[in-house]
């Protein structure tokens, strides 16, 4: 059976998308505790393999993870769920960016081993949905990164001239606007990133379910998430310093076109006094 995870957007309206799912069909399950908050979950009748119900968690944060869905079920709720996205993604980056992991029905603990997730088949399906929300919580997690990595490197690559200007002692063409647009990208992914800084952070829900958050971090540690997190961290403060060189070279140019003309204009004006002297 298959798990497949999207990133599609900044941020859901879960309570739009519940009503609108179940004008649908589609059936919400509700059986999660109220501390797993800004998560709307729901049953899809006809699974894509025998053996395990099909389930859809949408996380408020903009990404959706799929159990054991038909592709063609996955298609219709990804269209109505389009209808209830804040700031949506490029669909091409949507399904470039995915994740998708095998799972199997196994006797006894739950786990991730080798890449394929292995649930109890013994448990009861309030606390199955509970351990897919730990693993769904770390594949949303590796998803939305993973939008934020390649909005990042775009972003490296159309200022990768500098350095490289810089280096061959060439002057650095830039106009203002230029100069500012480029500020304001950065800023723009710098805030959608610091807004969402708290989900970077184990969830308080982990806290007193040590089974859930061993679940939660062993799948994060698969998908490298911390490492990721502080590359991107990195990749993020190189970019802040190329921003500012752009600025203070820019400031320079402009402080010494205002120089000139300061120069200029106390030349003209000698030249006036020397005229009324001579003349």
């Amino acid at each position: 059976m298959h798990c497949t995870a999207f990133a599609t957007a900044d941020e859901y309206h879960l309570g739009n998308l519940s009503q609108d799912l179940a004008s649908h069909g589609y059936v919400e399950v509700t059986s999660l505790p109220r501390d797993a908050a800004n998560i709307l979950v729901i049953g899809i009748e006809n699974s894509a393999k025998e053996g395990d119900p099909g389930t859809v968690f949408f996380f408020r944060e903009g990404a959706a993870v799929f159990w054991n869905v038909k592709d063609k079920t996955m298609k219709h709720v990804m269209k109505v769920l389009e209808k209830h996205e804040i700031q949506p993604y490029e669909i091409a980056l949507v399904h470039w960016e995915n994740e998708e992991l095998n799972y199997i029905k196994i006797e006894g603990q739950s786990k991730l081993h080798r890449g394929e997730i292995k649930l109890n088949s013994e448990l009861d399906l309030d606390d199955a949905i509970l351990e897919k929300f730990a693993f769904s919580n770390a594949l949303c997690l590796s998803v939305k990164l993973a939008i934020w990595e390649a909005s990042l490197d775009k972003f490296t690559e159309s200022i990768q001239s500098i350095p490289e200007a810089l280096k061959a002692g060439k002057k650095l063409k830039l106009s203002h606007e230029e100069v500012m647009q480029k500020m304001g990208e950065l800023f723009a992914l710098r805030h959608r990133i610091n807004l969402s800084s708290d989900f970077l952070i184990t969830p308080d829900f982990y806290w007193d379910r040590e089974n859930l958050e061993e679940l939660y971090d062993k799948t994060c540690q698969f998908l490298s998430i911390g490492r990721r997190v502080k590359v991107m961290n990195e990749k993020l403060q190189h970019c802040m310093e190329l921003t500012d060189l752009m600025r203070n070279h820019l400031n320079e140019k402009r402080a010494l076109r205002l120089e000139w003309m300061i120069v200029i204009l106390i030349t003209i004006e000698v030249m006036f006094e020397l005229g009324r002297v001579f003349f």
